[in-house]
């Protein structure tokens, strides 16, 4: 290999993350980056160390003017920040026209400056996509990822299993729970079992990870749907203790307030802070909170805090701690949320 190949820069790479908006409001995020070639489909333990490394070891293209370009040619420009990302949060119309039947807009964002230095890839076409849900969704969905839908070990001690899963686990040999994807796309056909209601999938996992998880929860079926996940601090960052509540809880706060017409069914588990965030929820939103749903996880201690959280509001609303997906399945039938 010749010294210009090892010192030869990484192509760049737009990484569009699955988001979400309305008829009049478009919502759209990514990251610039250098593209480091991860290839998700590679099982050895090299590959996945290597890949893991990547991940985290970003080179983003700061400071950089992007351009949004929808199907009928309409342009948003946009400038990324010092860490690559992007975000456009802009007025707009009659978004629904462009949509596919299952409320999906599709866009392409690319570099406005060809001329950079780096060399781009894919002729500078990168595609997006934000869901619209349709106007006659019956609810919507807000879902945890971690141990939630998927084996994470996030109550193991010092989350060992976390690092170990993330960093060693190739995202095709990851387990999802089970029963879990089923219990999903029966709650997005709704009771009609026709339907198209929006599921949207939040983590307090980084943004580094969001094709990861992308990639898993393609692969194990479960119902497309945004993905929001948080900022990863730099070392010895203040950011998280200046933030009062979680990027999670912000999220979902966020998605309740982009559709104030729609209600709402929670899903999380019992291992981390899932129920009081959906409980505090909850009491700001009464009347747009369906259900919650928590799956128990393996701590006792854990479990015992969540029973008397739940003993304190269960008259209020439906409110479940579940050991398996049937007995998810079978009170979302019961209060009619689901084809029964």
């Amino acid at each position: 290999m010749s010294l210009i190949n090892i010192f030869k820069k990484d192509p760049l790479q737009i990484i569009t993350f699955q988001s979400y908006g309305t008829d009049t409001h478009l919502y759209a995020r990514g990251r610039a980056l250098e593209d480091e070639q991860i290839d998700l489909n590679k099982n050895s333990w090299w590959h996945l160390l290597i890949n893991s490394w990547k991940r985290f070891e970003t080179d983003e293209i700061k400071h950089t003017e992007l351009n949004l370009k929808l199907e009928d040619n309409s342009i948003y420009k946009v400038k990324t920040n010092h860490r690559g990302y992007f975000t456009i949060d802009e007025p707009s119309g009659n978004l629904k026209s462009l949509c596919n039947e299952e409320g999906w807009l599709s866009y392409e964002m690319a570099y406005d400056n060809v001329n950079i230095v780096h060399k781009i890839t894919s002729e500078n076409r990168f595609p997006g996509q934000v869901l619209i849900p349709k106007d006659d969704s019956e609810f919507g969905v807000i879902s945890d990822i971690d141990d939630t839908i998927l084996h994470t070990g996030v109550v193991s001690f010092l989350k060992w299993r976390v690092f170990f899963n993330t960093f060693f686990i190739n995202t095709q040999n990851r387990t999802p729970l089970k029963g879990a994807a089923e219990f999903y796309h029966l709650l997005h056909h709704g009771k009609s079992g026709e339907n198209a209601n929006p599921i949207f999938y939040v983590s307090h996992s980084p943004w580094n990870l969001y094709r990861y998880l992308e990639f898993f929860l393609r692969h194990n079926n479960f119902p497309k749907g945004p993905i929001l996940l948080r900022d990863f601090p730099k070392p010895f960052s203040h950011q998280e203790l200046q933030r009062e509540k979680p990027q999670k809880q912000h999220e979902i706060l966020n998605i309740l307030k982009m559709y104030p017409q729609l209600d709402f069914i929670l899903i999380g588990d019992s291992g981390e802070k899932d129920a009081d965030i959906y409980l505090e929820i909850a009491h700001l939103y009464p009347k747009r909170i369906k259900a919650i749903y928590l799956r128990s996880v393996n701590h006792q201690k854990k479990i015992e805090r969540i029973k008397t959280l739940i003993g304190k509001h269960e008259e209020q609303l439906p409110i479940l701690l579940v050991e398996n997906s049937k007995q998810a399945i079978d009170h979302a039938k019961a209060h009619g949320f689901i084809a029964s």
